[in-house]
């Protein structure tokens, strides 16, 4: 299933969905993207911080690319916009726009696992609207890893520095704040990722909580949505438990066995999520069984009492 997708970007104007905005209806949401989740849930409040955690390969950044690109459909490919989210139901407003923050992966590194991961329209519709950040020289900058590794195709610092200013080449939480105020008004918003930053040193676990705790107050100025993403496992349970404390939403990803079955299956939980979890039928308050295909990103299938 491919959408034809139009040779030029689609003005504001011209689109019948209602963008995020500071005239957007107060009790206005944006649907996540995946369908069957949001006839369920009825979208994420504008202006959420949502921690995505979860095992390796389990979801979370599958969950983060399909909102993204499913979002961005809206623009580009209404047959594919009705398809996915069409019959959902809900007083939805959707972003403009793609800002993706990476610590450790360059542009072509996403933008080539999206290429290979998923049909021609969802790489096409994500590419489209992709505001990238590269960050790789800034969080290697006093790392063994070689310069010529980190390169960046532009000069990062002098872009993101006000005028006038004396950037520092060494702090990747100061990029990540420069890299968000600058892009992150009205967008989905995906920073890849919290594992990155927990496992490098010199990194202390308090300034990440008080940039994650910034921003979650200053996403609501913005509206959009940021997707946080983190690697379970990699900090201590406490420091987890402070994370999830810190955000708005926390969905956590995991594998799962079934004990008379050898295969195994994704799973995604609403771990904290109040103005979703009110919302949300108390029979679908359990494991939401995930599948990733490239035709459909990620989708729900089912649902499993706990």
């Amino acid at each position: 299933m491919t959408a034809q997708l139009p040779a030029s970007p689609v003005s504001l104007s011209s689109l019948p969905a209602l963008r995020v905005s500071t005239s957007a209806p107060t009790d206005a949401r944006i649907p996540t993207g995946v369908g069957d989740f949001d006839s369920v849930a009825g979208g994420i409040p504008v202006g959420s911080v949502v921690l995505l955690t979860g095992e390796a390969g389990a979801g979370h950044q599958e969950f983060a690319l399909t909102s993204a690109t499913h979002l961005m459909f809206s623009y580009d490919a209404e047959r594919m916009h009705k398809f996915y989210l069409g019959s959902v139901k809900g007083n939805f407003v959707y972003p403009a726009g793609v800002a993706y923050v990476s610590l450790s992966r360059s542009r072509e590194q996403v933008t080539r696992e999206v290429e290979i991961s998923f049909e021609a329209s969802h790489y096409k519709s994500f590419v489209r609207h992709l505001i990238f950040h590269d960050l790789s020289s800034i969080y290697f900058s006093d790392t063994i890893v070689p310069r010529a590794w980190a390169q960046t195709a532009a000069p990062l610092l002098v872009e993101l520095a006000e005028p006038g200013a004396t950037p520092t080449a060494s702090d990747p939480l100061d990029a990540i704040v420069r890299a968000v105020e600058q892009d992150g008004n009205g967008n989905v918003v995906i920073v890849d990722s919290l594992t990155d930053l927990l496992v490098r040193r010199n990194l202390d676990t308090e300034s990440i909580l008080t940039l994650v705790k910034g921003l979650r107050r200053r996403a609501k100025e913005w509206g959009g949505v940021i997707y946080l993403l983190l690697s379970r496992g990699v900090a201590p349970p406490a420091t987890e438990q402070a994370l999830s404390d810190s955000v708005d939403g926390v969905f956590s990803f995991s594998w799962t066995t079934h004990p008379l079955r050898s295969s195994r299956q994704r799973t995604m939980l609403i771990e904290k999520f109040m103005p979703v979890l009110s919302h949300v039928p108390h029979e679908h308050q359990g494991r939401f069984v995930i599948r990733v295909s490239s035709l459909t990103g990620l989708v729900t299938t089912q649902y499993e009492r706990i």
